[in-house]
């Protein structure tokens, strides 16, 4: 007993204290490293620097971002999440092009960046950011206005690069989307998924810019006002002179908009009526689910379909899916389903209702406490409608409500 007594952390194993620290925020971390010389080699084991978040930790300057990038970051950095000055009282450059070179030297396998209330318009382009970047959220950031534009390099290979780059396009025409990623220049971007939440400054010119990259296959708009009709329709993938223009490597799209109000609505969803190429998967939130919903049918490829936080009747949903014929998948997220008016019951049509009564449970519902529930609540009457419409879509709802009116 007296053996156990006397044990501290230095008897445990270093895969254990490792495990240990892995709790711990990366600013007790670096408290954590200044114990002993033990603990600092510990510390600065890559297996926790893999995830960085400093979100959490208000206080973070250019100063400490190059601390942490000098003795702690390194090739085991796979995530990192940082929060901006531009909501602080102090202000000042956050980013620097010093320090992202930096990072994209010292940390070559990042693939994740989160960037919180930044103010990004003292970088000249997003070619800054690391090469190794396939995934770029940003959420309540300032923008410039060319942050989005790939230049093309100025040396004399530029014409055979842009030539490259149109027989690439005609190749993804064909079919041939592995080797039109093989003709991506060195220096293109190669961010496979785009997430911009709350981000006022991005404008349809951005969007256009979006153009340009060859290995764009997710964007998410999430409360980007400035995008309109007229910008998503230009962008749309779709068949031109030299093959198909506009984002035709995108498959995954989500247009939403449930922010603050005093902003014009732009009913940017209204841009999928002239139809997208190869476009599988559209998630549409808010005040976009209705135009929305008007030209879901245009897109011939999608095949997913997703609606959340807003609010939507029965009839609305059957009118827009009967186009929707060769959709598999169909989610309803937070959505307040209102209920169907019911007309007045006149004496004398009491056996029509119940004939439609009996051919309802011919349909295949026996249920008689279900059908007298049908009358609030549209869920099941739509289940059974979708069915009849999409045989072969399945439906998911989540967190789904009915609206009970005070009557």
């Amino acid at each position: 007993m007296d053996e156990f007594k006397s044990c501290n952390l230095d008897y445990f194993p270093e895969n254990i204290l490792i495990d240990v620290l892995s709790y711990l925020s990366v600013r007790e971390l670096v408290r954590a490293g200044r114990v002993c010389r033990r603990w600092r080699r510990l510390v600065k084991d890559q297996r926790l620097w893999r995830v960085v978040d400093l979100t959490a930790w208000k206080g973070v300057t250019s100063r400490i971002l190059w601390v942490l990038l000098r003795q702690f970051l390194g090739c085991g950095l796979r995530c990192l999440r940082l929060r901006g000055l531009l909501l602080s009282a102090r202000g000042g450059t956050f980013l620097s092009e010093s320090w992202l070179k930096a990072l994209s030297t010292k940390c070559p396998r990042l693939s994740k960046l989160y960037l919180l209330h930044a103010d990004l318009r003292s970088l000249p382009s997003c070619q800054l950011l690391p090469k190794s970047l396939q995934v770029l959220e940003l959420r309540g950031c300032e923008l410039p206005q060319g942050f989005f534009d790939q230049s093309l390099p100025t040396s004399p290979a530029g014409p055979q690069e842009r030539a490259e780059a149109t027989s690439s396009v005609g190749a993804q025409q064909k079919g041939r989307d592995q080797k039109g990623k093989g003709h991506s220049s060195p220096s293109g971007i190669s961010i496979e998924r785009l997430v911009l939440n709350n981000v006022p400054s991005f404008t349809d010119q951005h969007l256009q810019s979006l153009t340009s990259w060859e290995r764009l296959s997710r964007l998410e708009l999430r409360d980007t006002f400035r995008v309109t009709a007229n910008g998503l329709r230009s962008c749309a993938a779709k068949d031109g002179v030299c093959g198909v223009e506009g984002l035709f490597r995108l498959k995954f799209l989500e247009i939403g908009i449930t922010g603050r109000q005093g902003y014009q609505l732009q009913m940017a969803s209204l841009g999928l009526g002239a139809g997208w190429l190869g476009l599988e998967e559209l998630s549409l939130g808010g005040k976009e689910v209705g135009p929305g919903l008007l030209c879901a049918s245009r897109p011939k490829d999608l095949k997913c379909l997703c609606l959340w936080s807003c609010t939507l009747s029965e009839m609305q949903i059957v009118r827009s899916c009967r186009t929707l014929r060769g959709l598999r998948r169909l989610e309803f997220l937070d959505v307040i389903f209102q209920p169907r008016q019911c007309p007045p019951v006149v004496e004398g049509e009491g056996d029509g209702e119940e004939e439609q009564d009996s051919e309802e449970a011919v349909g295949g519902d026996n249920n008689n406490d279900e059908n007298k529930l049908d009358t609030n609540d549209p869920i099941p009457s739509l289940r059974r409608s979708l069915a009849v419409l999409l045989p072969r879509c399945s439906l998911v709802f989540t967190n789904c409500s009915v609206q009970i009116n005070s009557d």
